[in-house]
């Protein structure tokens, strides 16, 4: 599947069934962040719209946009930004985060394996098809994936650290949080929890504790928009590199949606109590990778159905890129 830059060349004409196409996508991008461990940028790398998802927001903070935005020209903005393609991806997500975000949940709470085991299908397929926009394979190539394989399994089984409340961190950490939302195999959610904030940000979500929220927006909005012109930059400059290391990210992620984990330990807050969720729950900070259980007929028959929705996962990924190139 192939995406379309916008900032460079001529906007795609895209129809109402395009745009609703678009919004599809988007739902897949909210339903894979509301799982903790899954990114909406992995989902946007999958379905093809990675690139020109990177490029349009690149594109709020180029210099034109800037000085159009300070004139008030409200009409030529719209002219700059490829506002209708971010619209319906935005409305996606939207709809996945209010309509799905309670099914989800209680997938996690309950049936954790088959959950796990269908985001593992999407994305060993995905790493497959994404390999394809790489036209041919060089040593480098290899090894940048690697690399990047290497760095996020081991930035995904880190446990999370103490850090301040102070408002320069609350930005830092919205920044980071942001970045690892939009990067392929990284959520933002376990970026939060590994700077210690996720807890603190979700108390201030429920105590309406604005002045918080507006600093991690804060930072969210500088990541994200300064972190696109990076990506965007390293797209053009070093395409082949860039999707090679997106890749090696999304390998490495599967340690973190491996279906048979043992939770280890538990965040604590500075007094070393339990950190409980909005739900109650204890929230994981460490887990060790476990095999199925192959000594019961129980465990047999729930490695054989998890195998069965990976599989599942694996297909739709395949059918898509299908039905993808069948329109390229």
């Amino acid at each position: 599947m192939h995406s379309t830059t916008t900032s460079t060349g001529a906007r795609p004409q895209r129809t109402l069934k395009d745009y609703a196409g678009l919004t599809l996508r988007g739902i897949c991008m909210g339903a894979a962040d509301i799982v903790p461990g899954v990114s909406g940028g992995t989902m946007a790398f999958i379905l093809g719209i990675y690139e020109e998802l990177i490029d349009s927001i690149r594109t709020v903070g180029r210099p034109h946009f800037i000085r159009t935005a300070l004139k008030l020209r409200f009409k030529e903005l719209f002219q700059i930004l490829n506002w209708q393609f971010l619209l319906a991806v935005a409305l996606g997500i939207l709809i996945a985060i209010f309509t799905l975000a309670r099914g989800l949940e209680w997938l996690l709470l309950n049936q954790p394996v088959y959950l796990w085991s269908f985001f593992f299908g999407l994305v060993l397929a995905s790493v497959y098809t994404v390999s394809k926009r790489v036209p041919y394979w060089t040593p480098a190539l290899v090894t940048a994936t690697a690399v990047g394989a290497v760095a996020a399994f081991i930035l995904v089984g880190l446990v999370p650290t103490q850090t301040p409340d102070t408002w320069w961190f609350l930005i830092l950490s919205g920044a980071f949080a942001i970045c690892a939302m939009i990067l392929p195999g990284i959520s933002g959610a376990f970026i939060l929890v590994l700077l210690g904030k996720y807890q603190f940000v979700l108390n201030a979500v429920n105590q309406r504790d604005f002045l918080t929220l507006i600093f991690v927006a804060i930072g969210a909005a500088i990541g994200l928009i300064s972190f696109a012109q990076i990506l965007g930059w390293l797209f053009k400059r070093y395409h082949d590199m860039t999707v090679a290391v997106l890749i090696g990210l999304m390998i490495g992620s599967l340690r973190k949606i491996w279906p048979w984990k043992i939770d280890v330990a538990w965040l604590q807050d500075t007094g070393g109590a339990l950190v409980l969720d909005s739900h109650g729950e204890r929230i994981v900070a460490q887990q060790n990778l476990t095999l199925p259980d192959f000594a019961t007929g129980a465990g047999i028959m729930e490695f054989v159905l998890a195998v069965i929705v990976a599989l599942v996962g694996l297909g739709l990924i395949l059918w898509l890129d299908r039905v993808a190139n069948r329109k390229v």
